[in-house]
């Protein structure tokens, strides 16, 4: 019988918080990633603005919405499907959304 792996003792603040929340529970790590796909869409819409030189009254109106949906959409606790938005966004400044799938960091496995 194979002895469990001892852990190396760790002062790193983020992995002290994985180990204790998200470690070995697969509903918390979901909620997780889906956290982290809602930064980065709230990102990249905030980057496309920004590099456009837009303020975010000049992006909805050529979006055809509110400066507050795009705030909104700039934050990444919007739970609105901001997917179809950064699309318009996307359309909106002659760009299009493409989306990929990547090794995460835990599995260095390619497919």
């Amino acid at each position: 019988m194979e002895k469990p792996k001892k852990r190396v003792p760790t002062t790193d603040a983020v992995e002290i918080l994985h180990r204790r929340y998200f470690e070995g529970k697969p509903a918390m790590l979901a909620i997780l990633e889906e956290a982290r796909a809602d930064d980065e869409i709230a990102q990249k819409i905030y980057a496309l603005r920004t590099k456009a030189g837009l303020t975010q009254g000049q992006l909805a109106k050529r979006v055809g919405t509110t400066a507050a949906a795009i705030r909104q959409l700039e934050e990444a606790d919007y739970d609105g499907n901001a997917l179809a938005m950064l699309r318009r966004v996307a359309e909106a400044l002659g760009k299009r959304v493409e989306i990929r799938c990547v090794a995460a960091k835990n599995n260095q496995q390619t497919a």
